[in-house]
């Protein structure tokens, strides 16, 4: 049985989607605010969290921020707010989907089916992780490569799950080795110039793509800090130097 973690501070929307999740056969657990939304994400560990915007705590977005420090877990926004730029937002700081409030639930149930098709995709590539020979073995434990068709990073011989943000990140830095990104071209290269992403996002971005790549995390190789400009992605060969 899968399971949904539903963060909503709405009682009656929060009890309306539970009761129709779970009619649909899946497990169900409610959280009113984000702190405890945080909590039961790590307790619970849900297949997809629905997520409300507007929180008495959280803000929706700074949330979904949050979760992907720690989790790659499907989230879905369910909120009032229509805007592109508030879609557009919630999308790049990590969200999977986002569904504006009034809704059907038949449209609900068949994302959330196509989320889970989605990650359980995922999951199948990570089982394939043996991708590579044995005789490509000594080569993977230094390398990063990506997959842009199938949008698949491997470290070093393994698969590692990335939000949309943090794909295109790499893409750009591994197209661009050495080059020094302003933290205004990244934010720019992941929203167009047209951009509500912050620098504290961007900041975020980095930090979880350190935590996937780099064996010490605190003294990176790959992405490193130009003080006063941004970051730069240095290769294997100029790393060890």
């Amino acid at each position: 049985m899968y399971k949904i973690l539903v963060i909503e501070d709405d009682v009656m929307m929060s009890d309306m989607l539970s009761m129709y999740m779970s009619e649909e056969g899946y497990e169900i657990k409610q959280a009113a605010t984000g702190g405890l939304g945080l909590k039961l994400l790590e307790q619970f560990e849900p297949d997809v969290v629905l997520l409300d915007l507007m929180l008495p705590d959280w803000d929706g977005t700074e949330l979904c921020l949050q979760i992907r420090q720690h989790s790659s877990v499907p989230i879905m926004i369910v909120s009032m707010k229509s805007e592109v730029s508030e879609r557009v937002q919630a999308l790049r700081a990590g969200a999977d989907d986002y569904l504006c409030k009034p809704f059907s639930m038949h449209e609900l149930s068949a994302r959330v089916e196509a989320l889970i098709r989605r990650a359980k995709l995922m999951q199948s590539a990570v089982a394939e992780g043996a991708l590579q020979s044995e005789n490509d073995n000594e080569k993977a434990e230094t390398t990063i490569r990506l997959d842009s068709e199938r949008r698949l990073l491997l470290v070093r011989g393994t698969l590692v799950e990335t939000t949309f943000s943090e794909f295109e990140l790499m893409k750009l830095f591994l197209t661009h080795p050495g080059k020094v990104f302003s933290r205004e071209d990244l934010i720019n290269a992941i929203r167009g110039f047209d951009s509500f992403v912050t620098d504290r996002a961007i900041d975020v971005h980095i930090v979880n793509l350190r935590r996937k790549l780099e064996k010490n995390p605190k003294e990176p190789h790959y992405i490193r800090t130009v003080w006063g400009v941004g970051y730069k992605y240095v290769t294997e060969v100029e790393s060890v130097h």
